[in-house]
């Protein structure tokens, strides 16, 4: 968390805000101790458009120069007229009407500010994004087959092949196709992929027009509101399968992480 639904989200509502032009900077200790892997010059420079491939946010700047910024756990930007700076509020970009700040509770977010050829060559370690218009049949297959042994569900979560997705999207998405997420990626049938193509959109759509999904404690937009994605989850948190309405969700570990399914539906 935030998953691609979440900083989709924020990507949108801090682009009604540009062009952005910083005129004073401030910033925390913890910025550099823990957030910003990089030197940071944005005194003078125009933001004029963000991108997202993924998880990760593409700040561009007038003079070509960008700035990276992967929310980890419980990050988020926060823009408006004027923002109250709290304890966790790391780095705050003024401009002469409005307010950008970045708050991070746990620091586990990271930046880089980078040239335009650095910053392609960052983007470039993430496989294709899950919301792409090239996001194909044949791209989902050929991933999904490139390590058999892995369990579904862990080969979901991998940002070299599918980026943006996470824990929630995971679940969902084996929910939504009827595959357990313990199920092999060598076992997974060919009739199967349209189903997990299918799943995705399904995922995905509905969760980006709510504005994200925030669970207890959770993700904040850009204005600081809780997500409403909550409301088309299926089996992640669930206590009854929301698909058959019948059948207690049952909760497992799988590679470290909380992993739910339904075992009437998924198979």
């Amino acid at each position: 968390m935030p998953e691609l639904p979440e900083v989709e989200t924020i990507k949108s509502q801090l682009s009604h805000y540009l062009p952005f032009k910083i005129v004073s900077l401030s910033s925390t200790p913890e910025l550099k101790q823990n957030i910003l892997h990089t030197t940071l010059d944005l005194i003078g420079k125009t933001l004029i458009e963000i991108k997202r491939k993924g998880k990760m946010l593409d700040f561009i700047f007038d003079d070509g120069s960008h700035l990276l910024s992967h929310l980890g756990m419980t990050g988020t930007w926060l823009v408006g007229e004027e923002i109250k700076s709290g304890k966790h509020t790391h780095l705050t970009l003024k401009s002469k009407k409005h307010t950008l700040a970045y708050d991070d509770p746990r620091r586990f977010g990271h930046m880089y500010y980078y040239s335009a050829e650095e910053a392609a060559k960052k983007i470039s370690e993430l496989g294709m994004d899950l919301a792409d218009p090239d996001f194909t049949l044949e791209y989902l297959t050929s991933a999904i087959k490139r390590f058999p042994e892995r369990a579904l569900k862990v080969t979901l979560l991998d940002q070299k092949l599918f980026a943006g997705s996470g824990n929630y999207i995971a679940n969902e998405i084996c929910a939504r196709a009827g595959i357990r997420p313990t199920r092999k990626c060598k076992n997974v049938k060919k009739e199967e992929f349209p189903k997990i193509l299918k799943a995705i959109k399904k995922v995905l759509e509905p969760a980006i027009a709510s504005g994200g999904t925030t669970f207890q404690g959770g993700y904040r937009d850009s204005t600081g509101e809780k997500g409403l994605g909550v409301q088309h989850l299926v089996v992640f948190y669930q206590k009854i399968c929301q698909i058959c309405k019948t059948t207690p969700v049952k909760k497992i570990i799988l590679a470290q992480r909380g992993t739910y399914y339904c075992p009437k539906c998924q198979k």
